[in-house]
């Protein structure tokens, strides 16, 4: 079996709205089409004894035992490949259950769609599944455990933290977007000039002085005893030389920590003389220059988490430990403990397994044992000198039981220290008494503290402390969105996203536009190139300086990892047609109106779908939508605008050589469309088809009418404003149009519009398309033969699949099918293409130019526009095109 790709949807999706995680395997079976599981002695067998926890996968059946069943009975391997994938992740930890195997549009090559949590183990579970697979069929032997455990591995090296994923957990339960900056914690909340920014535990409002202050544990100490609040009897040292006499000063037994240290590292607890002080000082050291040696406060560590200046939750911590029961090991111990399936591998479950390591056999040797000794029945033994829950510690909740003393001062210190989020970590015999009865002390304030230990408490009450970080940072409700407006079909996109962008921008709105040219910020091209998948899209609404977004969404980057978003506020199809079929498992229209489809799908409920009310599948769109619809239509006497008229519902219609809006039967007549420079005079009645749900766009936003027709008139069909769409030059005795017509609808809508220009001849460079059809280069070549007089064959850079001789022959079929007789050229280069044509225009002519490289097309004849304008011979320029 051959994995032809790989890909993970991150947004909505071909293969589903709501699951947005999901690995696409596109994967051919080669010989084993012939041999289903019914027909390889003892596979069944063999899958059940390595997986048996897959008779809970009910699959089509409907009942547990059901996919055991289907694989008795016979099915393919992409099947079984898909539930292995599905299978393996939750072994690892990973409980996934979304999966789908369907066909790919070739014999023997299937699509298998399966569930993820984190991608590169989505990725991995893809490979290993198909040859996991593989064993079974052959009989061999295969090392699951290796696998699994790699899987963990993965997910740890690439999951969010426990504190960070509980932050975008309640985040996404409140409908707030979010964003993955970094491949370590750093996300960003909300979208575009709405958005805040969390790293961890530490916010975009965490102040940075305050911060400075907590990791400086020598200020920190400073401010806290000018504060009145009590805190250990040390000092700080830079040299050893200074070690025997701060001993001596403070007093035994002590404490001995790196200033700088975090998460317990470099820390001794329960030095008693100055030896061990000696060695617990190199620890430190190694961790930070300056080093704190403090007296051991007698008693029990507690976290107390401050939000906002509020106390939030307070946890008891208890350092990792073993219980003696007089007969077992402490190694023995230690894997009773572990046994308990709360302990997991890193932060995949509530606890963490406790591994036994340099500092837990000096910690034991210290207390004269070994990781064989014996431990007496009913004894604590301390296998860690941190409490910290990811060194296998455990966690009580005592929220409710603070005394209002040390409620008061934890708030005092959140405000003394400056930070908006900190764990003040104390260590007393008794927290529901004021710390100075308890000769308690506060040990250390902690910028970013770890919310793992009061989500899921070993003992008592789970505390949502991610809800208060959201109360703080998205006060009242608030959600950082900001207005997306989503343009999808398969002509007219760009031309629809730029003018409904400069429409916005004409408003006061700060637009961010994805177009299949490039990424505009504020009118500033960013990016250039194809820019309509979800990478370009992400662009723009981690923009801190966007209010409202425009982005054109092309099927390419749908089909290759989902939709750069998940909800937006309007969604506009423009039409579907005939366009890239047979790539990437789409071979019908309407395989590829339901790509299309997901767009609209996306809106959110208080938002609009706007839909072609002239195309039946995009009309059809409305059914699968949970959202309100808006339609428009060339006729204002279209049965379906007619009834959404009844219904009091928002259409816009061409009629009466008008664009007009109607809020139910009411019209709001916008603009003559010959007065709107876009089309041309209304001889582009494609352009009209653009101008449609654009002003309804504008009419959900609010915009007025006099607003949409300052707009309009000043959208100009140009090289700066809507480049490769309906460009024309004029030059002294001929003309040339340029236009991005690249499918059979877009070249008709073309030859709509050339046949109302006038012109002695028209000449038409076209090209063929290496990931179109056949039968989509006969057709544009047929189209081509009744448009023009003259016809000039030319080549894209990108040939995509196909080679220069195919392509000339595709379109020289479908020109001789219409018109035998029509003078050809071939000229494969368009530079010399465009060269030939110019130099050779006769007077009164028009040379139409379909191109796909839009800017260097562009700069060939403005080049020769400029060469007119100075008199000079045309020659082109070395370097353009």
């Amino acid at each position: 079996m051959e994995i032809r790709s790989i890909n993970a949807m991150r947004g909505p999706n071909y293969w589903s709205v709501r699951r947005h995680k999901l690995i696409v395997m596109v994967l051919d079976l080669e010989e084993m089409e012939e041999r289903p599981s019914n027909k390889i002695d003892g596979f069944s067998d063999r899958l059940q004894a390595l997986f048996p926890g897959m008779f809970e996968h009910r699959c089509s059946v409907g009942t547990a035992g059901g996919f055991f069943q289907r694989v008795a009975e016979g099915t393919w391997m992409g099947h079984i490949i898909e539930h292995i994938a599905l299978e393996i992740q939750s072994l690892a930890g990973m409980e996934v259950g979304f999966g789908r195997t369907r066909g790919y549009g070739e014999e023997g090559v299937y699509n298998v769609v399966f569930a993820y949590t984190e991608e590169k183990v989505g990725r991995f579970a893809a490979k290993v599944s198909v040859a996991i697979c593989e064993a079974l069929i052959d009989g061999k032997d295969y090392d699951l455990e290796a696998d699994i455990q790699e899987m963990r591995e993965i997910r740890e090296d690439e999951r969010l933290g426990p504190s960070t994923g509980s932050i975008i957990a309640e985040a996404e339960a409140r409908g707030i977007p979010w964003i993955r900056l970094n491949k370590y914690s750093l996300c960003q909340l909300g979208y575009g000039a709405n958005q805040k920014r969390i790293q961890a535990t530490v916010t975009s409002e965490t102040s940075s002085i305050g911060v400075e202050i907590a990791c400086d544990k020598e200020d920190t100490k400073h401010l806290l005893e000018q504060a009145e609040i009590e805190v250990p009897r040390g000092d700080i040292i830079r040299r050893e030389r200074s070690l025997e006499e701060t001993c001596k000063y403070v007093g035994y037994p002590l404490v001995i920590k790196p200033v700088g240290g975090n998460h317990g590292r470099g820390i001794t607890v329960g030095v008693s003389n100055y030896e061990e002080a000696v060695v617990a000082y190199h620890a430190a050291k190694e961790v930070s220059s300056a080093v704190i040696v403090e007296k051991l406060i007698i008693g029990e560590d507690y976290r107390l988490l401050v939000i906002n200046n509020v106390l939030v939750a307070a946890s008891k911590r208890t350092p990792a430990h073993v219980i003696g029961d007089g007969k077992s090991t402490v190694r023995e111990l230690v894997d009773i403990v572990n046994s308990d399936p709360r302990r997991g591998y890193g932060h995949e479950n509530v606890l963490t397994q406790i591994t036994i390591n340099d500092l837990t056999k000096s910690i034991l040797k210290g207390e004269g044992y070994t990781e064989d000794s014996v431990i007496a029945e009913g004894e604590m033994l301390i296998l860690k000198d941190t409490a910290n829950l990811s060194t296998g510690g455990t966690a009580e909740d005592v929220t409710d039981i603070v005394h209002p003393a040390n409620v008061s001062m934890s708030e005092r210190i959140s405000k003394i220290i400056d930070l908006d989020i900190c764990g003040i970590d104390i260590m007393t015999t008794d927290i529901s008494q004021p710390l100075p009865d308890t000769g308690g002390a506060v040990l250390e304030v902690n910028a970013g503290p770890g919310f793992r230990m009061h989500l899921a408490p070993t003992k008592g009450l789970p505390r949502n402390v991610a809800g208060h970080v959201i109360d703080k940072l998205f006060p009242q409700g608030k959600t950082g969105r900001i207005p997306i407006i989503a343009v999808s079909g398969t002509n007219g996109k760009t031309t629809t996203t730029r003018l409904i962008a400069h429409m916005m921008k004409m408003t006061g709105f700060r637009v961010g536009y994805t177009t299949t040219d490039g990424v505009y910020i504020q009118n500033r091209l960013l990016m250039t190139g194809d820019c309509t998948g979800p990478a370009s899209a992400e662009f723009v609404l981690k923009d801190p300086t966007v209010n409202l977004a425009v982005l054109e969404c092309a099927r390419g980057g749908l089909l290759r990892a989902g939709l750069g978003f998940k909800k937006c506020d309007i969604a506009i199809v423009t039409n579907v047609s005939a366009d890239h079929l047979g790539l990437k498992g789409i071979h019908t229209i309407e395989q590829l109106a339901k790509v299309k489809g997901v767009v609209p799908e996306t809106v959110l409920p208080s938002g609009y779908a706007i839909l072609n009310a002239d195309d039946d599948l995009v009309y059809e769109m409305r059914r699968n939508v949970d959202c309100n619809v808006a339609l428009f239509s060339m006729d204002e006497e279209n049965p379906r605008i007619k009834a959404l008229q009844r219904m009091g519902g928002i259409c816009a219609v061409f009629e009466n050589g008008y664009v007009t809006i109607c809020r139910g039967e009411w019209k709001m007549r916008v603009m003559r469309v010959e007065e709107i420079p876009l089309t041309y005079g209304g001889k582009a009645e494609f352009m009209i088809q653009n101008v449609l749900p654009a002003i309804l766009t504008a009419n959900i936003q609010g915009i007025s009418i006099e607003d949409m027709r300052a707009a309009l008139e000043t959208f100009i069909p140009s090289a700066s404003q809507t480049p490769g769409r309906l460009n024309l030059f004029e030059f002294n005795n001929f003309s040339v149009l340029l236009d991005y017509a690249h499918n059979p609808a877009g070249m008709r809508a073309l030859k709509k519009f050339v046949d109302n220009l006038e012109a002695t001849v028209k000449v038409g460079i076209i090209a063929g398309i290496g990931d179109r059809r056949e039968e989509d280069n006969n057709e544009m070549g047929g189209i081509a033969a009744e448009m023009f007089d003259e016809i000039i064959i030319r080549q894209d850079k990108r040939l995509r699949g196909k080679t220069e001789e195919e392509l000339i022959k595709m379109l020289s079929d479908g020109i001789k099918m219409k018109n035998p007789s029509i003078k050809t050229t071939i000229i494969p280069s368009e530079k010399e293409a465009i060269t030939y044509a110019i130099k050779n225009a006769v007077k009164g002519s028009l040379i139409v130019l379909s191109s796909d490289v839009i800017p260097e097309a562009l700069d060939l004849v403005k080049h020769f526009k400029e060469l007119e304008m100075r008199g000079e011979p045309m020659e082109a320029q070395s370097g353009l095109c």
